[in-house]
């Protein structure tokens, strides 16, 4: 590459995000080179999409200013800088689309094969699912449709092509690529440093093999994979007893209960999500008062109706929504630090204010990392499944300090009145009618059935949009307000999606996030515009 690079557009994406948007996707690809290679500190994500880059940064050591001017000014990448390692990905050429996406290209099996495997690819951007990656080459001129039904299961190492991209999948998803191969590639491996086999820059090159006699049926091609997953991990009582000591068996988990963390910020780019603690302030607020490190791993209870014994003396405490605690027999307030004697039941019975409380322990509670986290993200089905009746947590050593000599008493989750959130800009407003940011901020929302780790559907009136359609997959981020066709926003939360293609109005803070995670199906919410960022 060499000469000036084309201007990209500038968006506003939340408080601490800039959507750098080109006009296709060799000009993402090359522009993601450009500031991949003169990242400064602050750079928390540098994620592209098939049109945009996200950049994400930590205010505290780059500006969102700073990142602007870098974005336009980042120099040219030399050619020899972009020639990384290939990986070679064997194929076995026998997916059940292969003839059908033959006669759509007006060729024959063998010369699809034989285009596929010759062409030169590159990763352009991951999403969808963890490792997921997006491969393009200017040796591959085709545009493949999706199928107009997408199947509701995709096999683990299947390969597959979808408009002008190729690619594989890690684990079995639903999925609307039409399928022409599979491979045995460990594409996402959660406990290695670098999960993701293909990451976004990376060259890929396919190589046809036969399929073997004894070969495993492509469902089964990543059985270590699928035991990371979410509803099919080992439970936790064969997973966490070799970690420590046994602190904690769980006796009833409630509707969910996970293990959570401060989640894993930073990978967007290999397609996982932050996760983590869906109130990221009331679980940092429980580790303060225990001593613990800020990261410290706790329960996450929903709703209530958690009961766990403990199998050693402990101190713990409970933090975000509030409903009784019992220990013993005997009554605890939430925020307070209580002893937990050996053999003693703690109750969290429902909860009368809030949607979600965090058990936490000294020391905090152990659980195998993946990818860097011990958090539970119920959507790519990353780290420990959700808890169950009989799983047994250890403790993880995770302490900071000592027990604060004075009891923090924070305000609790939001009161039963009308909830006013804070949002900052959103990159796509330009696609919405004036009159629809203007209903954004003047009308009253109601948080809907649908709201989950994933996202929050809100009822309202529908935001008018002058344009009409779906964006090409780009960035997103937690917090981000999606507007789908129908006009009803749904916030996404910490386990959403880390690509999409609905336009963003607008971005909850943090604060806004974590107050939105506490609230349950028919609370009110009204919005303001955000503070300028500190």
């Amino acid at each position: 590459m060499s000469g000036a690079a084309p201007a990209a557009r500038l968006l506003p994406m939340g408080r601490d995000g800039v959507l750098a948007e080109v006009d296709g996707t060799s000009e993402a690809v090359a522009l993601f080179s450009r500031l991949q290679a003169s990242r400064p500190a602050g750079v928390v994500d540098l994620v592209p999409a098939a049109c945009t880059v996200l950049v994400r940064v930590d205010p505290g050591v780059l500006s969102v200013a700073a990142a602007r001017t870098w974005i336009a000014s980042a120099p040219p990448v030399p050619p020899e800088r972009t020639r990384g390692e290939t990986v070679t990905l064997e194929v076995v050429y026998d997916g059940p689309d292969l003839a059908a996406a033959a006669d759509l290209l007006g060729m024959s099996v063998e010369q699809l094969v034989r285009r596929h495997r010759e062409a030169r690819w590159s990763v352009a951007f991951t999403g969808f699912a963890p490792g997921f990656g997006y491969l393009v080459s200017e040796d591959w001129s085709f545009d493949v449709p999706r199928l107009s039904t997408p199947r509701t299961r995709v096999p683990a190492g299947s390969v597959g092509l979808a408009g002008a991209f190729t690619g594989a999948y890690p684990r079995a998803t639903p999925g609307g690529w039409r399928l022409i191969g599979r491979t045995d590639a460990t594409l996402f491996d959660p406990a290695a440093a670098s999960p993701a086999l293909l990451a976004p820059g990376g060259r890929v090159r396919f190589a046809a093999v036969a399929a073997s006699v004894d070969a495993a049926p492509a469902a089964s091609l990543r059985p270590h994979l699928a035991a990371e997953t979410v509803g099919n991990s080992p439970r936790l009582a064969r997973q966490m007893q070799s970690h420590g000591e046994e602190a904690v068996e769980v006796v009833a988990p409630g509707p969910l209960a996970t293990v959570q963390d401060l989640g894993r910020p930073g990978r967007a780019a290999e397609g996982i999500a932050r996760s983590g603690a869906a109130d990221r302030g009331a679980l940092r607020t429980a580790n303060r008062l225990l001593g613990n490190a800020e990261n410290a791993a706790a329960i996450e209870v929903t709703m209530g109706g958690c009961r766990l014994r403990a199998g050693r003396d402990l101190v713990a405490v409970v933090t975000g929504a509030w409903g009784p605690l019992v220990v013993a027999g005997r009554t605890v307030d939430p925020y307070v630090p209580f002893p937990w004697p050996a053999g003693a039941e703690l109750r969290l019975d429902r909860f009368t204010a809030g949607a979600r409380a965090y058990l936490a322990v000294r020391g905090g509670f152990d659980a195998p990392r993946a990818a860097g986290s011990r958090a539970t993200d119920v959507l790519a089905g990353l780290g420990p499944a959700p808890l169950a009746a009989g799983d047994i947590l250890s403790l993880a050593g995770d302490v900071a300090g000592g027990i604060p000599a004075l009891d923090v008493h924070p305000w609790g989750p939001p009161p039963h009145a009308l909830v006013e959130l804070e949002l900052a800009p959103g990159p796509r407003a330009g696609w919405f009618a004036p009159s629809a940011l203007e209903t954004l901020y003047a009308a009253t929302w109601t948080v809907t059935a649908e709201a989950d780790r994933v996202g929050i559907r809100l009822d309202g009136p529908a935001l008018a949009r002058t344009r009409a359609g779906e964006l090409p997959s780009e960035a997103m981020v937690p917090g981000a307000l999606q507007v789908p066709p129908g006009g009803r926003p749904t916030v996404l939360g910490v386990d959403g999606p880390v690509t999409g293609g609905y336009p963003v109005i607008a971005v909850a803070t943090d604060g806004a996030l974590d107050a939105l995670a506490q609230l349950l199906p028919g609370r009110k919410v009204r919005f303001r515009h955000a503070r300028p960022a500190p």
